[in-house]
């Protein structure tokens, strides 16, 4: 045999080694397969889940509802979530629904983040800005109406399906839609009602509030109580825009036309209003100046026992029945040709590029509508739930203090919303600056109207 045949034979007698090979291999690795089968489901069970960028990320979060919980386990979803009325006292009750919120849907988590009301509105306009917006997080209706128009956020209509929206306030969920489009769910609402110092009425020998009160009942009890001491003073009540728009409807004034195309901020109705409030500053000096105030907050005086009349919303409850030891009460707000009370109303929304939305309108549902969240409110004494559970509502009355919580409800039959333009923040700066001036003796209540009424016709721009 020559080199060129063994060089064939060589060749032909490799192959068949080599195709012996390949089956050996084939046969040891369905072996292998077979063996070890049962592990891989135990193994993935432990992953932290790499796998769900083949597919959507919700759809994941939905078909593997009931696998893990936090700490990176498949299925479980994070939901993060900002907002401002759980701050000072009451981030404990926000923390006691989400606890029950996790038991009720063990594969979401909520990060809850607790910032400051006068910070908020700043960091969360310059978190939508860049896109670090967290996936809910809560507005008050005036910024709502802003967010919504800038279309930053989510269009929750298509997620209602099943939900009973009729268990929700009708007035308080209609506040957070917009051309048709559910934009948000009320997370609760509040008033405004006058909390007094029964001990400073009674030492004053002045009576109570009652549902019926004026401006000039509130005056004429203010000044016995202001009486009682230099560094006692009858009444606080802010003199900034949010107490002014409603103070010129319990006189018959307003601050824009029925259509919202023309300011009517110096009207005589709004000159007299304004200039009744400055009178108990720099006249009858029933309220104390900023002077006077020394840097104390109208809570912090009226907790001290130092006011007889605070003007400030019920939010208010939590924290002066825990730091109150005087006996105190609230009653409707006076009025002078007519009555007039806050509409306040924190809403829940969603980032529009939120990558958990649907895990995210669970949790707003279940702050705004659940049985659950609505008792931990009234609990707590934390506003209002926006809800129709007469049974919750009227354990809230039971809860005491203040003893006439029936104003709260009461309040209700007067509720007025302030104006809201595109351009809010401006509007309330600009008329807020001319009160202030107004209020420190600057300006008179005229002057500082009229040059109100001129600065918004020149800067804000109406439809």
């Amino acid at each position: 045999m020559n080199n060129a045949d063994r060089g064939k034979s060589a060749m032909k007698w490799n192959g068949r080694q080599w195709k012996l090979l390949a089956l050996c291999l084939l046969v040891m690795a369905v072996l292998i397969a077979g063996c070890s089968g049962g592990g891989k489901s135990s193994g993935n069970t432990g992953n932290s889940g790499g796998s769900s960028s083949g597919g959507d990320s919700s759809g994941t979060a939905r078909s593997d509802q009931n696998k893990g919980d936090s700490g990176g386990k498949a299925g479980t979803v994070t939901v993060k979530f900002t907002n401002f009325s759980a701050s000072g006292d009451n981030e404990k009750y926000l923390q006691q629904m989400k606890e029950e919120f996790e038991k009720q849907h063990p594969n979401i988590k909520i990060d809850i983040e607790t910032l400051a009301y006068d910070d908020y509105f700043t960091q969360m306009q310059t978190r939508v800005a860049s896109g670090t917006a967290p996936d809910a997080y809560e507005l008050n209706y005036e910024n709502f109406v802003s967010y919504a128009k800038k279309g930053v956020l989510l269009d929750l209509t298509p997620m209602f399906g099943n939900f009973d929206t009729s268990v929700l306030n009708k007035n308080a969920l209609e506040a957070f839609s917009t051309d048709g489009k559910q934009y948000g769910l009320p997370a609760s609402f509040s008033n405004v009602v006058l909390f007094y110092n029964k001990d400073l009425f009674d030492q004053a020998n002045a009576s109570y509030p009652t549902s019926d009160w004026t401006w000039a009942d509130a005056e004429q009890a203010a000044q016995k109580i202001r009486a009682l001491g230099d560094n006692i003073f009858g009444i606080y009540q802010p003199i900034q825009f949010w107490e002014f728009y409603k103070k010129v409807q319990q006189n018959g004034g307003s601050l824009m036309n029925a259509d919202m195309t023309q300011f009517t901020v110096d009207t005589p109705q709004n000159v007299e209003t304004l200039q009744h409030m400055v009178d108990r500053v720099l006249k009858t000096n029933v309220m104390p100046t900023e002077a006077q105030m020394a840097g104390m907050g109208d809570w912090d005086l009226f907790k001290s026992g130092r006011l007889g009349m605070l003007v400030t919303g019920i939010w208010a409850f939590p924290d002066f029945t825990q730091n109150i030891t005087f006996n105190w009460d609230i009653e409707v707000e006076p009025g002078n040709t007519a009555k007039a009370t806050h509409f306040f109303s924190n809403g829940l929304v969603i980032n529009k590029d939120s990558k958990v939305a649907e895990a995210a309108f669970e949790w707003l549902k279940f702050m705004s509508a659940s049985r659950e969240a609505a008792q931990i409110r009234v609990d707590a004494g934390w506003e209002l739930p926006a809800v129709n559970y007469q049974d919750v509502l009227d354990k809230y009355l039971q809860v005491t203090p203040p003893n006439n919580k029936k104003a709260v409800f009461d309040s209700l039959n007067y509720l007025v919303t302030p104006p809201v333009v595109e351009q809010n923040a401006e509007m309330t700066d600009i008329i807020g600056l001319h009160l202030q001036a107004a209020r420190d003796g600057a300006k008179s209540p005229a002057d500082a109207l009229r040059d109100a009424q001129k600065e918004l016709e020149q800067r804000i721009k109406l439809q």
